[in-house]
């Protein structure tokens, strides 16, 4: 009897194109998808049943898909600057827009499409869909934006171990000279973007910000400045009854050891800081007195 043909199916086709889309991020090249074994009528079907949708001719999305991915990937590249950083959990300063960034890689071509107002980045490297990796969209972020947006999206990637060496050696080597005093500046142990906006803010002026400072009968502190003055970044959840007498415990215990605390809300801090920075440099004269 002839032995029947026992060789197994592609790995790849246990799962129905829409799982697979799932797995590569939500849009892919129909190239791709053939290359992981479905055929061009395979992948009509699938479009024809609603559980994946044709973006353009040749690339593939989920119906969920974030719309700023699926405008990039339409455009011909991956969605990069601060959407991008976004969608990857990375902390951005700047205010969300409407605006979709695209990557084109070095020799990307861009395909204009309905409604298409998308801003292009053709640097460096092979774009995919999708998202850009981090390197390249801080890379956009900091020639998009201000350079405090960029130092507290660096720090933010860095702290969440998203940026490696080599990474961080690509954003030196992609960005001016005239940058690199705030990659020097920039560590990888800043707990958040308010921290790190404080501390390029503060670096101008000439003041050191030390953070999380635990000081001796008064607690854990946001922020000391130069030494003498703390600043506390009040939330809504500090303006409760039990939790306001405990600060006001706090600035009582930190002022008998020689200290003044400032307290300001987020908003101020980010968006006020002309009042910030007035009352911290007075408190620091007085300090000094």
């Amino acid at each position: 009897m002839q032995a029947l043909n026992m060789r197994p199916a592609p790995r790849t086709r246990q799962f129905t194109p829409s799982v697979l889309l799932e797995r590569l991020g939500g849009v892919a090249r129909g190239t791709l998808l053939q290359r992981y074994g479905y055929s061009r009528r395979e992948l009509a079907a699938a479009v024809s049943s609603g559980s994946i949708r044709r973006v353009r001719q040749g690339v593939f999305a989920l119906p969920g898909t974030d719309p700023k991915i699926v405008a990039a990937a339409a455009h011909g590249g991956a969605l990069t600057c601060a959407a991008a950083l976004r969608a990857q959990g990375i902390w951005v300063l700047a205010k969300p827009d409407s605006e979709v960034h695209v990557w084109l890689g070095e020799a990307g071509r861009r395909h204009p499409h309905v409604g298409c107002a998308c801003i292009t980045h053709s640097t460096s490297g092979r774009a995919d869909l999708g998202l850009a990796p981090i390197e390249v969209a801080l890379v956009h972020l900091y020639r998009c934006h201000d350079e405090e947006t960029f130092f507290a999206a660096y720090e933010s990637a860095w702290n969440k171990r998203m940026l490696s060496t080599h990474a961080r050696a690509q954003i030196r080597r992609a960005l001016p000279r005239s940058a690199a005093w705030m990659l020097d500046l920039a560590r990888a142990d800043a707990q958040s973007g308010l921290e790190s906006v404080l501390r390029i803010r503060l670096h101008l002026l000439g003041l050191r910000l030390d953070a999380q400072v635990q000081i001796p009968e008064v607690g854990r502190v946001d922020f000391v400045i130069g030494g003498r003055v703390i600043l506390e970044a009040d939330g809504e959840q500090n303006h409760g009854g039990g939790r306001r007498h405990d600060d006001l415990m706090r600035d009582a215990k930190a002022s008998a050891l020689g200290y003044e605390t400032l307290r300001f809300d987020y908003d101020m801090i980010l968006r006020q800081w002309d009042v910030v920075v007035e009352a911290i440099i007075a408190a620091l004269g007085r300090a000094a007195s």
